[in-house]
């Protein structure tokens, strides 16, 4: 029986490529009007996302760290200087894109109803696991008007430092809501680390497939929005 709900943040109640990509549009041209390659800055940004934030989960670096580098790798890429002076310019500067990414926070037109719809008091125990940093994670969260039912917000800074898709971190989040890995089921768009990964600790897991561009892993619930999730977490009890 599924007693609890855990949400993946990024791509199933945010829109966070949509904030990033506007972001890093606006920032590119705030400070380089008309770059030759402008168009392409959204995509470069989000290539070097995932690298960099890997490094910060596996302890390489710090995540101003991970940061900074990739800004410099940014500015590389679009041959454009390097901001400056030093680290304090570079921290300047994405501090100015972290503040046009706030501005651009929204929350999927299906996300609200669907944890609407799971909350109550005979609802399962809800909540959200997510690898990026405890305060930005919470703030989305809050952003986005789901605070109350999704008060809490589990990331690998407040798991010991597992983060998905270490086992830990599903068996941590787990016991974060005082249930057994195999009575939570966790929803996500990410096939790794939100569907296949939780499935060796027993945890359920199902596939938020909005853009249709994959194969869908064998053996897992696959929906195309969360409005079709309350049904799914009845069909499983």
């Amino acid at each position: 029986m599924i007693k609890g709900v855990l949400f993946d943040l990024d791509g199933t109640l945010l829109d966070h490529r949509a904030a990033a990509d506007a972001a890093i549009a606006d920032w590119l041209a705030a400070r380089f009007p008309g770059h030759p390659r402008g168009a392409e800055a959204p995509a470069l940004w989000a290539a070097l996302e995932g690298p960099y934030l890997a490094r910060w989960q596996a302890g390489e670096c710090t995540v101003q760290e991970q940061r900074r580098l990739r800004l410099r790798a940014l500015c590389r890429e679009l041959d454009v200087p390097e901001p400056g002076p030093g680290t304090d310019g570079l921290d300047a500067a994405y501090a100015d894109f972290a503040a046009r990414y706030r501005r651009s926070w929204t929350a999927f037109p299906d996300a609200a109803a669907a944890v609407a719809a799971l909350a109550g008091s005979a609802g399962p125990a809800l909540g959200v696991l997510t690898n990026g940093t405890q305060p930005m994670q919470e703030a989305k969260v809050r952003a986005i008007g789901l605070a109350g039912p999704l008060h809490t917000v589990l990331t690998g800074e407040v798991l010991d430092g597992h983060f998905k898709p270490s086992p830990a971190a599903y068996t941590g989040a787990a016991a974060a809501l005082g249930l057994a890995p195999e009575e939570v089921l966790l929803v996500g768009d990410d096939v790794v680390r939100d569907v296949t990964a939780p499935a060796v600790t027993g945890m359920r897991s199902a596939w938020l497939d909005r853009l249709g561009v994959e194969r869908a892993p064998a053996g897992f619930p696959r929906i195309t929005t969360l409005a079709a999730l309350p049904a799914l977490v009845a069909s499983l009890d």
